[in-house]
């Protein structure tokens, strides 16, 4: 038998060698840490291919699992700057009202007639009168920070409700996002308020509040002072309300008591329907006391931790007086 077909003899020892060597040619292992953002994207590429129709008619779901999918890639490899933005004010709670003191007069002077007291009694503020004409749904589920910004601008002056300008404003928000304001990139409070100045209305500030009640007493001084909107930052950090109105007990901007029963809102999630908090409402809808508790909650979100907000309630209030709007 000629020496090539005759069959060779191993040691266990090198059976084991050659065992190990090709596993090691089938798992190159070693070099994933280097490669996982190519084989990311290609998983990503291969699961376009093959998802076809579901992902393009968005069946059960589909289509914004693959959203969800591209965005995780895309900041696994391209992350949000880590650069300032917007700082976070935490609002104390207003300090006890200390009496009024007494001037004393000079010779020959009368004492002048007493100011008369505030009347208490239940206010209905509102700075739309067609709150309609302003609003804007937001172009895709997760744009709601793009609509909110667009219907406040709207409301200034600043911008029309097209669903062009909310295009353009997404293609900007990488002007402005950042780590610290939103671990996910795009969007947070800061990211608003600097895109809020860059299209002329400046002077928004984040306010973070230890209770509901502070935060909605606040958000209606700052409306009924600055006669413009009040971003109300909802669902715990993972959504936006435009606030263009109040009803309180008493006039908030004048007794620090007075505790508001619910606002007017625009609120981009309508007309859709969320699995989670329901059917969203038409523009200009009065939401309740009830309602305000159930949608507007303390900032907590999945990605990690955001120190000066975790636990607070958010808002987004305005410091400079606008002309009336209608």
């Amino acid at each position: 038998m000629p020496d090539y077909l005759r069959p060779e003899r191993l040691t266990v020892a090198e059976v084991t060698r050659r065992r190990r060597e090709a596993r090691g040619r089938r798992s190159p292992s070693r070099r994933w840490p280097r490669r996982w953002p190519q084989i990311a994207v290609a998983l990503v590429l291969v699961a376009a291919l093959t998802a076809g129709t579901a992902v393009a008619t968005n069946a059960f779901g589909a289509g914004d699992k693959f959203e969800r999918l591209i965005r995780k890639v895309e900041l696994a490899i391209n992350p949000p700057p880590d650069r300032p933005t917007e700082a976070t004010v935490d609002v104390t709670p207003d300090p006890t009202a200390s009496p009024t003191p007494i001037e004393s007069l000079a010779p020959g002077e009368s004492t002048p007639p007493p100011t008369p007291a505030p009347v208490r009694k239940a206010v209905d503020v509102r700075i739309l009168t067609n709150p309609k004409a302003y609003f804007a749904s937001e172009v895709r589920n997760t744009w709601c920070a793009d609509a909110g910004v667009q219907m406040v601008l709207a409301i200034l002056g600043h911008a029309d409700t097209s669903t062009a300008f909310q295009q353009t404003l997404q293609s900007r928000v990488h002007e402005w996002d950042s780590y610290s304001d939103s671990h996910n990139g795009d969007w947070g409070p800061g990211a608003m308020v600097q895109a809020l100045a860059a299209y002329g209305a400046p002077g928004y500030k984040i306010h973070a509040h230890a209770s509901r009640d502070g935060a909605l007493r606040d958000a209606a001084v700052a409306l009924e002072k600055t006669h413009a909107p009040v971003i109300i930052v909802a669902w715990r950090g993972a959504h936006t309300w435009v606030m263009t109105g109040f009803r309180a007990t008493a006039d908030p901007a004048v007794f620090a008591d007075a505790t508001v029963t619910g606002t007017y809102i625009l609120d981009p999630w309508y007309p859709r329907i969320s699995s989670i908090w329901g059917p969203s409402d038409p523009p200009g809808t009065f939401q309740d006391a009830s309602e305000m508790i159930r949608n507007f909650l303390p900032w907590k979100r999945p990605e990690g931790a955001y120190p000066q907000r975790d636990g607070k309630f958010l808002i987004v209030v305005p410091t400079i007086t606008v002309k009336p709007v209608g």
